[in-house]
């Protein structure tokens, strides 16, 4: 099993993957995290393998962080949207088995 733990600046209006796809083994657990205080809304954006964000999962208001785990997980890139105004800080957890 490996675990990767990634913190990712991106500015106001930008996106980048915060999570790369697995190679070699299967995910079995990620979240991603927006880090901001609770009472701010910051509008983010999460997508899988969708650098458009055509389709997208919203991190804002008491929503702040994404979590899921299994066997049949997500296996691609994800990607961050900062749809606010400001720079954000995000963190990233990944399970690999």
């Amino acid at each position: 099993m490996v675990q990767t733990i990634r913190t990712l600046m991106i500015p106001a209006g930008q996106r980048k993957i915060i999570l790369e796809r697995p190679l070699n083994l299967c995910r079995i657990f990620f979240s991603v995290c927006v880090i901001v205080d609770q009472a701010g809304w910051y509008d983010s954006r999460i997508s899988f393998d969708d650098p458009q964000f055509l389709t997208s999962y919203a991190l804002n208001g008491a929503e702040k962080c994404f979590k899921v785990e299994g066997a049949d997980i997500f296996q691609g890139d994800v990607w961050i949207l900062n749809a606010s105004e400001k720079s954000l800080s995000y963190s990233a957890t990944e399970i690999l088995h």
